[in-house]
């Protein structure tokens, strides 16, 4: 992953999955920049985390080049299952103007468990606070895995998972009212237009990867205005299967900011 970062110029990077403690991913983060060759590779990012309740679970996290003005972690009831997957930081862009950025990581569940219920809840509180979120900020971005494909372009076997969490009707339906009533922009799929994938996660297991066997789980959602303001989003998927340091891909997209 340092390879990655030191060849991109991100100002503003979501984790997720950390399952870290802050001072291991502090620790990390800098390494990153030593091998970037920063000069002074403590100062490099600024980074704000969201640790699980259960150690080595969850965790999310924002690393920016910029300080933010404020950070807030959770999203909805304080339950220990939710730790972890959400956090909000705000930065002041160059009109003077509020860029509220979040990193979230939606439960992956599991048809028939808690995990499903915990999963489902989670959504529920999305949809209740996203529209909060386009009230008290100027522009709102979130970002992350949100173990949901929407449409039936963001998963290659969808016939074979309409039964499974991750492309459940139920579940689906949340992302109906997040590209709909709530107001967001599916920045990839608004830029991508009407094709398959593109990709940003693949299974370990038999020829997934080579064969682009992927789902689209991963999501740039911007406010109208900032949405307007995206170009060239790009996954950047390893150039082979040996090469990867996830099961996921990053997926990048530049905002034309004042």
């Amino acid at each position: 992953m340092g390879e990655w970062l030191a060849s991109r110029e991100v100002d503003i990077l979501a984790l997720q999955e950390v399952r870290a403690t802050p001072d291991v991913l502090s620790k990390v983060v800098t390494e990153f920049a030593e091998q970037a060759g920063a000069e002074d590779p403590d100062s490099q990012w600024h980074v704000h985390d969201h640790e699980a309740a259960h150690k080595g679970r969850a965790g999310v996290a924002i690393l920016s080049r910029k300080a933010p003005v404020e950070t807030r972690t959770r999203i909805g009831d304080d339950r220990p299952e939710d730790d972890g997957r959400w956090i909000e930081a705000d930065y002041e862009i160059g009109d003077g103007s509020l860029l509220t950025v979040v990193s979230v990581y939606a439960h992956s569940g599991e048809v028939g468990t808690p995990r499903q219920d915990h999963k489902m809840r989670f959504l529920q509180y999305m949809s209740e606070h996203l529209p909060q979120l386009a009230q008290r900020s100027d522009h709102v971005l979130v970002l992350g895995d949100l173990n949901v494909g929407h449409t039936k372009l963001d998963i290659k076997n969808w016939k074979g998972n309409v039964k499974n969490s991750g492309f459940l009707p139920e579940e689906r339906a949340f992302f109906d009212t997040f590209f709909g009533d709530a107001g967001y922009v599916d920045v990839a799929r608004s830029l991508a237009g009407e094709v398959d994938g593109p990709y940003t996660w693949w299974s370990y297991r038999g020829k997934a990867f080579d064969n682009d066997t992927g789902w689209r789980i991963d999501y740039h959602m911007a406010t109208p205005e900032l949405a307007g303001r995206a170009v060239n989003p790009q996954v950047d998927r390893a150039a082979d299967y040996s090469m990867r340091w996830s099961d996921h891909a990053p997926l990048v997209v530049d905002y034309n900011l004042p």
